[in-house]
C-alpha cells in the first residue's frame, strides 16, 4: 500500500512546530549565566576541603609515684590549619617533690608532605632545674607502618649544641573502649651540659604502659607504669647529685581532647 501524501505532511508539521517557533513566554534562558548564576560548586555541594580546622589533646595529664619521689607529669599538643599546613604546639613536663624538674615547649610549621606524614620546623624552649635553652627544630611526624605513630626531631642550640628527640607510641584495642598504649621516647645530644644534668651521646630512655577507658571518646582515665634510665654522662650527672640513675613509677591520669 502506497503512503498516504496528506499524513506525510501533517507529520512533517508537527515536527517544524517542535523545533522551531517562538518560546513560551516563560521559557528558561538557554544561557544560564545570563540569569544571574555563577561558576563554581552547587550550594550545599562544595567538598569544603580548604577550610581550617583544630584539636586540643592532652596525651598525659597524671599523678606519678615512685620509691623515692612523687609529682605530676604533663604531656599535651594542639593544632589549627588546613590540610597542608598547621601551627603546632605542643608541651611535656615534669614536677617533682613539688618543684619543676624539666620541662619542654615547641611551636612548628607543619606542612604535609605524604600521606600520613608531615615536616616541622620551628623553635623549642627548655626551662626548669638547671636554667633555659633555646633551639631551633626540625624534624617528621607521621604513622608508619602498622599504625605506629612516630616523631623524629633534630635541634639546633646555641654554641652548635645538636640534639635529637625519637619517640613512638602505638594503641592496642582490647574492645573498642578499653585501650593499652605502649611508648617509648630517647633522647641524644652532642655536647655535655653540665647545667642542665645532659650528656653527649644517648642521654636517656623512657618507657611506658598505660592502660585507658573511653568513658567518652573525649575522655579516659587511665593507670599505668613507666620506667626511666639515664645512660653515660647525663647517668654520671645524677649520681654527682644524689639521683637515681633508673627509676620505676606508677602512674594514674586522663587523657583528653576537644
Amino acid at each position: 500500500m502506497g503512503a498516504d501524501p496528506k499524513m506525510d505532511q501533517m507529520q512533517q508539521m508537527d515536527m517544524s512546530g517542535m523545533q522551531g517557533g517562538k518560546a513560551p513566554p516563560n521559557a528558561r534562558d538557554p544561557d544560564a549565566y545570563a540569569e544571574g548564576a555563577t561558576k563554581g560548586p552547587m550550594r550545599g555541594m562544595d567538598m569544603a576541603d580548604d577550610e581550617s580546622y583544630g584539636q586540643f589533646l592532652v596525651n598525659q595529664l597524671e599523678y606519678t609515684n615512685s620509691n623515692s619521689d612523687h609529682g605530676q607529669s604533663l604531656d599535651m599538643e594542639a593544632w589549627y590549619g588546613g590540610d597542608l599546613n598547621k601551627v603546632w604546639f605542643k608541651a611535656e613536663g615534669e614536677r617533682r617533690n613539688g618543684s619543676l624538674e624539666d620541662a619542654r615547649t615547641e611551636i612548628l610549621w607543619d606542612r604535609n608532605i605524604a600521606t600520613y606524614w608531615s615536616s616541622q620546623l620551628g623553635l623549642r624552649h627548655d626551662n626548669g632545674s638547671g636554667g633555659s635553652k633555646n633551639w631551633l627544630a626540625v624534624g617528621v611526624q607521621g604513622l608508619a607502618p602498622y599504625w605506629f605513630e612516630t616523631e623524629a626531631t633534630a635541634y639546633v642550640g646555641s654554641g652548635g649544641t645538636l640534639a635529637a628527640r625519637l619517640e613512638a607510641r602505638y594503641e592496642l584495642l582490647f574492645t573498642q573502649r578499653l585501650i593499652l598504649e605502649p611508648k617509648i621516647e630517647t633522647n641524644l645530644y652532642s655536647k655535655n651540659d653540665a647545667d642542665r644534668g645532659t650528656g653527649f651521646g644517648l642521654s636517656d630512655v623512657s618507657v611506658g604502659l598505660r592502660l585507658r577507658y573511653e568513658i567518652r571518646r573525649q575522655f579516659a582515665p587511665y593507670i599505668g607504669v613507666s620506667w626511666k634510665r639515664k645512660y653515660g654522662n647525663t647517668a654520671d650527672y645524677a649520681r654527682d647529685a644524689g639521683e637515681d640513675v633508673s627509676n620505676t613509677e606508677v602512674v594514674a591520669g586522663v587523657r583528653m581532647w576537644f
